[in-house]
């Protein structure tokens, strides 16, 4: 029973993936808008009816797909700090995780356009999204609180707690001075912004180079949070 049953598993898996890849290209080729349970099964040769049995509504896939994303931004952010340990001065830690965000964003546009692009009419993302969507913030967040943990954190700009700052965020700052948080949500929204004017040509005739734009324009914002090493003789 236990052969059966790991086999009926991955049978399950690989169609689970199946379904995923053909609901990824239907995003790249229509959008999420237009994405269909009915055209995803009929594109694999599967009868509607067995489909729902992996994913009930369209809301279900997009779930899933959405989750996907997130997670693989969050592992390239994960990864790249993984690679620079806190023993690297923490502007390169911090630069590397937002590099290594914008080079998935590059790498996969489709995905980025699905969790940063316009909402999805109809469609309201659970709650089941909100911890893979927390990766990056978080990776920063570690960059932060190591620096504080040494000791080597200055004020942040402008260091008072801010009241439009909900309570809920303290869950995941705790380990950085609460002054820090505004400072930190104005560095995650500027890195999403760069990052979608590039990928949606909006930079067109107006930075020369995007990747090095970031470079300076998230060392400004590393010094708002108190990060050592982003004066202005820095890049």
């Amino acid at each position: 029973m236990t052969a059966i049953r790991g086999a009926r598993e991955r049978a399950r898996r690989e169609v689970t993936a199946a379904i995923k890849n053909e609901a990824r290209a239907q995003l790249a080729a229509d959008g999420a808008a237009k994405l269909s349970l009915r055209a995803v099964a009929r594109e694999l040769g599967m009868a509607s009816s067995a489909l729902y049995r992996y994913f009930p509504s369209r809301d279900d896939l997009l779930t899933a797909l959405i989750i996907d994303a997130y997670d693989m931004v969050g592992e390239a952010a994960e990864s790249a700090l993984a690679a620079a340990p806190p023993s690297r001065p923490p502007l390169e830690r911090w630069l590397a995780v937002c590099h290594a965000v914008r080079e998935w964003a590059l790498a996969h546009p489709h995905e980025y356009a699905l969790i940063y692009g316009s909402p999805i009419p109809g469609y309201a993302a659970p709650a089941s999204t909100v911890g893979p969507a927390s990766r990056v913030a978080l990776t920063l967040i570690a960059v932060i609180a190591d620096t504080h943990a040494r000791g080597d954190l200055a004020p942040p700009a402008n260091s008072r707690p801010h009241d439009v700052v909900t309570p809920e965020l303290t869950q995941y700052t705790r380990t950085m001075p609460p002054e820090a948080a505004p400072a930190l949500i104005t560095a995650w929204t500027t890195l999403f912004g760069l990052i979608s004017f590039e990928l949606f040509g909006h930079f067109h005739n107006v930075v020369r180079d995007p990747g090095e734009f970031l470079t300076r324009t998230m060392t400004a914002r590393a010094g708002d949070v108190g990060l050592p090493g982003t004066g202005p003789d820095k890049p």
